[in-house]
């Protein structure tokens, strides 16, 4: 399984995820060094929070459907 998560500095939600997926194949890109608002908005036009996830390559959403997912609640 290979997690990304976008997420931005001081944010709790992007620590929680970072936290979660450490047993799993994660890369972590944050705002302004990796990307952009621009290119997080092309990626995830609906996203309204931080962090966004994408999970094999599809988005899945934020922090919940992370956790949903690892629980094999997706």
């Amino acid at each position: 399984m290979n997690i990304e998560i976008y997420g931005k500095d001081n944010c709790p939600q992007c620590d929680s995820a970072k936290a979660l997926s450490k047993p799993h194949d994660y890369v972590y890109k944050k705002l302004g060094t990796d990307f952009t608002r621009e290119q997080l908005f092309e990626q995830f036009p609906e996203a309204r929070t931080f962090p966004q996830i994408k999970i094999d390559g599809e988005v899945i959403g934020g922090l919940t459907e992370l956790k949903h997912h690892l629980e094999g609640k997706s």
